[in-house]
């Protein structure tokens, strides 16, 4: 079957119990390992050592508040059966060459943030030197040469295995961490807790912040990716082709099944946040209680000692090695997942490009396969160069801000122009939208003034 291709032969219907609809999740948890890693490890730790407490106001408003312009997303792949590509290229405004602006925007911002995913493999290279001193350059190569095989043949089953059963590990251990760090000198109290609620926005980290605010949870590029996921799970195929409006038996039928798996859709995009919020916050409170507390910043090439402290100072030093086990696992989780989307964004955007042919089979699979090779040979050079995971990161992560923007703007325009009437969906829904709209757009904004007047 070819998810990218809605015909009759694929329809099925929606899940009604459950415990069948449980079954049928998964693209948000493919997201969410995309996340963890550069996302939750680095990142949200970097920016509780730097500042403490503060700040986890942002943190938990950032995951919280773009998820409905990530469900609005997945909504209209479902019933148009298009990518996030397709979206951003019908979107109104010029074109250059074959090619709507939106898509030349996202083209240009994402070929910049190449800098963060060179930070992640950076990261599981000092992760695995930690494990067994080999060199880092060594390290490097090894990490990509396996990511790219993972990813060559472009099946989405496995990345999805992958990412449930790691992403639970290390959720678990975390939390544990944290429970334990309430019987030690570095014990968080409601003070702490409080702290973190006075909704202040520091000036001497703004540009933490506004990184932060970004990559934490889910962002610009993981919203435009997870539309990827959604189809090759199937609920666009399992949807069908939209019938012709004089057919009202037919139509009927139809947005049976769209509003079932838009169903389906909208409980994994919110069980998957609540488990990347759930992560977030710990990291965060982790990184703010033991880090801030004792001055140590995980940078550069001490990245992974520091950041393993939050778990030996918790639970002791034999945690080390459990801690570089689980950083492994999540980092190379967000490597695998981060290439296995960008190697489809990027297709998607050759096809608007007109440079192949991306609904046909073998050419999507072709650009796949070279993307998965050529990317992690840039992502390493760039780690070479610079050999500042966590720095890498931030300034990645600050890029997805102007994705977002975007992606806000493409999500009312899938609301309020090419929605289905009876698609629509509660007042309710519509005022989170907004929320979330005006949200990104009001921290991104002023947080970027800031930063270029500071």
């Amino acid at each position: 079957m070819n998810p990218y291709q809605r015909v009759e032969t694929n329809i099925i219907e929606p899940p009604v119990t459950l415990k069948d609809t449980l079954k049928r999740l998964g693209p948000g948890f493919v997201l969410s390992a995309s996340i963890v890693g550069s996302g939750e490890l680095i990142a949200t730790t970097l920016f509780g050592a730097k500042i403490g407490f503060i700040c986890l106001w942002l943190i938990l408003f950032s995951c919280l508040v773009k998820v409905a312009v990530q469900i609005e997303f997945g909504r209209f792949t479902i019933y148009a059966g298009k990518t996030s590509m397709q979206a951003l290229d019908q979107l109104p405004g010029p074109r250059f060459g074959k090619a709507g602006w939106a898509v030349w925007s996202w083209f240009f911002i994402q070929l910049l943030k190449t800098l963060q995913v060179g930070g992640v493999i950076g990261g599981v290279a000092l992760v695995l030197q930690e494990i067994y001193p080999l060199g880092i350059i060594p390290w490097v190569y090894i990490s990509a040469i396996a990511v790219m095989a993972l990813v060559f043949r472009g099946g989405y089953g496995p990345i999805e295995k992958w990412s449930i059963l790691m992403i639970g590990l290390f959720t678990l251990f975390t939390i544990i961490s944290v429970v334990a760090l309430q019987w030690t000198p570095f014990a968080i109290t409601g003070g702490d807790l409080s702290s973190g609620f006075e909704f202040t926005l520091p000036a001497q980290a703004l540009l933490l912040a506004l990184g932060a605010f970004a990559i934490t949870g889910v962002g610009g590029d993981e919203i435009l990716a997870y539309n990827y996921w959604l189809i090759e799970k199937g609920y666009a195929s399992y949807t069908g082709p939209e019938p012709e409006s004089g057919n009202a038996d037919e139509r009927t039928a139809w947005l049976a099944r769209a509003n079932g798996w838009i169903r389906v859709m909208k409980l994994d995009a919110t069980l998957s946040m609540v488990c990347y919020t759930i992560v977030t916050a710990l990291f965060y409170l982790l990184g703010a209680a033991i880090l801030h507390s004792q001055g140590l910043i995980p940078e550069k090439n001490q990245l992974i000692p520091v950041l393993s402290r939050m778990y030996t100072d918790t639970l002791g030093p034999w945690a080390r090695h459990a801690f570089l086990a689980g950083a492994l696992v999540v980092l190379f989780s967000t490597l695998l997942a981060s290439l296995a989307a960008w190697s489809r964004l990027f297709s998607d955007a050759f096809g608007r490009f007109g440079w192949i042919n991306f609904e046909k089979t073998s050419d999507r699979k072709k650009s796949i396969a070279l993307l998965s090779i050529l990317f992690p040979i840039i992502w390493s050079l760039l780690y070479f160069t610079f050999q500042a995971p966590g720095l890498m990161v931030i300034i990645g992560g600050s890029l997805t801000t102007l994705i977002l923007f975007i992606v806000v703007f493409a999500a009312l325009i899938m609301r309020y122009r090419w929605l289905p009437n009876e698609l629509k969906p509660s007042k309710l829904f519509d005022f989170i939208l907004w929320v979330s709209a005006v949200a990104i757009l009001v921290v991104g904004i002023h947080a970027g003034v800031k930063f270029l007047y500071s």
